[in-house]
């Protein structure tokens, strides 16, 4: 089973537990207790933290009153298939909301996703995430910084078929014209960027600065769409302290789905990978700085 097809039966498992758990009308203490298990225990479950194992999930099961062939077996085959997540060997990197994330990032149809500040980790080149996880800590060792890197690259696997999720992705200007790691670095990764904005299943919108004041203001936030009808939309928002937060209540990810498509309303949609190739171009002929700016003006003030 590819990781992708364990991330999400790992998802239809927890919401059918979760499902099955209050038709009974029990809580996940008095499950706990039922089961002889601690309350985290159960809890990291529904919350698709952690696997469940055959074994435990025909007593759960029971416990809820499912006990028909038909309605167990479906059941414990999500289980089976579900014991291998992605990324789970980067557990000591990444925390629960993040490695929810890479669940959602593995499995869903579509990811529509607004940045304000630095490019998704999807389409960064090794040059510039390296660049970034330096300028968040100069202290991390070199040994986990290229652990942080192997894993991104290994999500990236996402991007190289033909087939497969759709990907759509605004970027405030100001993304692509902060010079993250130098102009050599940031010269590579517009072109790179520009790159992967002509494959078909990949959308990159620019936002502009004359777009104005705008609710993507309020943060970068992702949100998911899932084929399998009994999978709800999700979505992820993470703050400038590094607190995450995902949410699959309807109410709130139909809000953020709503505010995407208003922010792509006001995006540069067509000429993308040209207006960043040129960019590229600017950017290695050093006219694309307001320092380079700013020493035009000192000369013109002393002549």
């Amino acid at each position: 089973m590819s990781a992708p097809s364990a991330a999400l039966q790992r998802l239809r498992l927890r919401t059918e537990l979760r499902k099955a758990r209050t038709r009974a009308g029990l809580t996940q203490r008095q499950v706990a207790a039922k089961m002889e298990w601690s309350s985290s225990k159960l809890i990291r479950i529904e919350a698709g933290e952690v696997g469940i194992s055959v074994n435990d999930l025909r007593p759960l099961l029971a416990a809820y009153g499912i006990t028909e062939s038909r309605r167990v077996e479906p059941l414990l085959d999500l289980a089976r298939n579900s014991r291998k997540m992605p990324f789970s060997e980067y557990r000591d990197l990444f925390g629960k909301e993040f490695l929810q994330y890479l669940a959602f990032e593995s499995s869903a149809s579509i990811i529509r996703q607004f940045n304000s500040l630095q490019l998704p980790g999807l389409l960064q080149t090794e040059e510039y995430g390296r660049a970034i996880m330096r300028s968040y800590s100069t202290s991390v060792a070199e040994e986990t910084l290229d652990r942080y890197i192997e894993a991104r690259l290994l999500r990236q696997e996402l991007l190289m078929s033909d087939e497969g999720s759709q990907l759509f992705f605004i970027l405030d200007e100001s993304v692509v014209r902060r010079q993250v790691g130098g102009r050599g670095v940031m010269r590579a990764q517009l072109e790179r960027l520009a790159e992967l904005a002509v494959r078909p299943r990949i959308s990159v919108l620019i936002l502009p600065f004359s777009a104005g004041a705008h609710a993507g203001m309020q943060g970068p936030f992702t949100h998911f769409e899932f084929e399998a009808d009994e999978m709800p939309d999700s979505m992820y928002v993470e703050n400038p302290r590094g607190d995450s937060y995902t949410s699959s209540d309807p109410e709130e990810t139909g809000r953020y789905l709503e505010r995407f498509w208003d922010l792509e309303d006001l995006c540069i949609k067509e000429g993308v990978p040209d207006l960043l190739r040129r960019m590229a171009g600017r950017l290695e002929e050093g006219s694309d700085d307001l320092t380079a700016l700013l020493g035009h003006a000192d000369g013109a003030q002393n002549q």
